[in-house]
């Protein structure tokens, strides 16, 4: 017996992705925005059209079955192909236009927005969509192209991937005002490593930078306190429960408010960059792709900041 046909509409292959994604009818409605019940009706129309369930309870996120996971794949393909079709047209027209999904380490939140708003400016079509996720969802998304773009200080080494360096991503201790070192030249770094080290979870592109810079003199200082963001560490600095090293980018403020020193210690700033990574291989749509080369020719410039290229 011929198994029936799928015929799914574009709006359920999207309602299906967004909660297979989110694993939420909850999220998947608001980031939509439409009615839970809208969303469940499509999603349960769609699973009757193929037949069976597409998704399952675990705890209390929803996740693809195995029948889910083919469908989903099938759905990003063709939702991916008219997205492509839609940016082509722009194309002829002359137009930058469509949709530009960009996912983003927390760190980068601090200048991801001023950037995403200088090309908007110059291309007001664009509908962007920006994700400021942890570098292990940035990975997992990478992993299912579920992005145009992936904005991090490292390089995953696990996936074939293109990478180009956009802007720097300068690291420096910081303490607040009244610490005992503020106000002294090439501290040791050994001096450093002694006081309460404030870190970001395991994980962290940061941590990953200064814990190399420390090993490379001999050193090894435990984190005094992990936590799991950059304003979280911030806080507690302030707080004076100990210093950190931090990304120029998220102190701006601080530093220039007088609540958060730089301090000057022998072996500092670290000078790493940033990367905006896609899957090797994968033709970018051309909203995506018009983003990378503003990244690329102009992105240091809006921020001020000079890229240079990986040593």
């Amino acid at each position: 017996m011929e198994s029936p046909a799928v015929h799914a509409t574009l709006q359920q292959l999207r309602l299906f992705e967004a909660v297979a994604r989110l694993g939420s009818v909850t999220r998947a409605a608001a980031e939509v925005h439409l009615t839970q019940p809208a969303v469940s009706i499509q999603v349960k129309r769609l699973e009757a059209q193929v037949g069976m369930p597409l998704l399952e309870s675990v705890g209390r996120t929803l996740r693809p079955t195995p029948a889910g996971h083919e469908v989903l794949a099938a759905g990003r393909d063709i939702l991916g192909r008219m997205e492509s079709l839609e940016a082509a047209l722009d194309g002829l027209r002359g137009d930058v236009a469509g949709p530009l999904r960009v996912a983003a380490v927390t760190t980068a939140k601090y200048f991801m927005p001023h950037l995403m708003g200088a090309f908007l400016k110059r291309h007001p079509k664009v509908r962007p969509v920006l994700s400021v996720i942890n570098r292990a969802n940035l990975l997992e998304r990478l992993a299912g192209q579920q992005d145009d773009l992936f904005i991090t200080g490292r390089v995953p080494g696990a996936l074939p991937v293109a990478a180009d360096p956009f802007l720097d991503n300068v690291i420096v201790p910081v303490a607040r005002p009244d610490h005992r070192l503020v106000g002294r030249a090439q501290v040791p770094m050994a001096e450093l490593a002694a006081e309460r080290i404030l870190k970001r979870e395991l994980g962290s592109g940061t941590r990953s930078a200064v814990e190399q810079a420390f090993e490379a003199e001999g050193l090894r200082p435990p984190p005094f306190m992990e936590l799991g963001s950059d304003e979280a560490i911030k806080q507690a600095v302030m707080a004076g429960l100990g210093i950190a090293c931090l990304s120029t980018h998220c102190i701006a403020a601080e530093v220039a408010a007088g609540r958060l020193v730089a301090l000057d210690v022998a072996g500092f700033p670290l000078v790493r960059q940033w990367f905006a990574v896609r899957r090797a291989g994968r033709a970018l749509p051309g909203t995506a792709s018009a983003f990378l080369d503003f990244l690329r020719d102009e992105g240091a410039a809006v921020l001020g900041g000079k890229a240079r290229p990986p040593a």
